[in-house]
Order: C-alpha cells, then structure tokens, then sequence
C-alpha cells in the first residue's frame, strides 16, 4: 500500500490573518472549523490542508502528514532511526494523529484515519 502524504498543515500565530493571506494569493477557499481552518485549494488534485494557531509554542511551521496504520509503531520506528516523538497520539474527528522529528529536527506528522 505505501504511505501516503495526505495532508498538510501551517501553523500561524493569527489565523484569521494567515487565512485571508493565503486566501487572496492562491484563491483557496478556507472554512473555519473549530480551531482549524480546512484550505480547499481547489485543484482537483494534490492534498488540502488547513491552517492553526495553536496558542503555544510552536506558532510558525508547516508541516506534512503520512498515513499510517499504526501510529505508535512508527514512533517506535523512528526513534529507533535517530527520530523523536513530539505530540500524541492523538484522538481526532476524523482519526488520530502524531508529531515527530526526523533526526535533523524537521518536524512530520503521521496520521491513522478512522477504520
């Protein structure tokens, strides 16, 4: 099957600012969903993502996600390779998710949609 990149995220410390910017530049049409903002870019193809502000640290990142059938052990893989574990797993609408780091500190996000 492969593993997927499914989604892509860009952390900001003002959304609404960061939405209206990415709005006008790519005309991607953005929906408010709790505390996310979900970007349809409108092509038909490639991956959408949505836009955040966490509240905390970090504020400015951009970030892509990998399906996954087993979050935690592709935590323990990438520890394994040098990696380390940041967020989660955590339990989401739509699935769970996780936050790790490559060796070189680059932040990934895996993600396991609900069966």
């Amino acid at each position: 099957m492969g593993q997927p990149v499914v989604h892509f995220e860009i952390g900001c410390r003002d959304s609404a600012k960061t939405q209206e910017f990415f709005a006008k530049l790519f005309d991607w049409k953005i929906t408010v969903a709790g505390p996310a903002a979900m970007i349809d870019t409108g092509a038909g193809r490639g991956i959408q993502g949505h836009i955040t502000a966490l509240g905390h640290e970090p504020h400015n990142y951009v970030t892509f996600y990998v399906e996954v059938d087993d979050i935690n052990a592709y935590l323990a893989k990438a520890q394994e390779l040098g990696g380390k574990k940041i967020v989660g797993p955590v339990e989401i609408p739509t699935g769970s998710f996780a936050w790790m780091t490559d060796p070189e500190g680059n932040a990934i996000g895996l993600f396991k949609p609900k069966a």
